[in-house]
């Protein structure tokens, strides 16, 4: 697999949070930030293709009405 050099500047305290992590795991710095950028990835897509089906379920008149909302609200209390 190629890879590519991405660099960011990140507030001091988020550096040391990952140094110390790689120190906890006996992991570079760099695969620390890898896997924290692919479950980000992972949890943006994620998030992306939920608002797409909902988007579609709303165009289909998949709703819910809010007077059943209110009742479900009600009865958690």
């Amino acid at each position: 697999m190629s890879t590519r050099t991405v660099t960011a500047h990140i507030p001091v305290e988020l550096a040391e949070q990952i140094d110390a992590a790689a120190e906890r795991l006996e992991r570079p710095r760099g695969w620390i930030v890898k896997q924290a950028l692919q479950n980000w990835i992972s949890l943006e897509e994620r998030r992306h293709q939920m608002t797409l089906e909902a988007l579609k379920a709303a165009d289909e008149g998949d709703l819910v009405e809010h007077d059943v909302i209110e009742t479900w609200v009600a009865g958690l209390e």
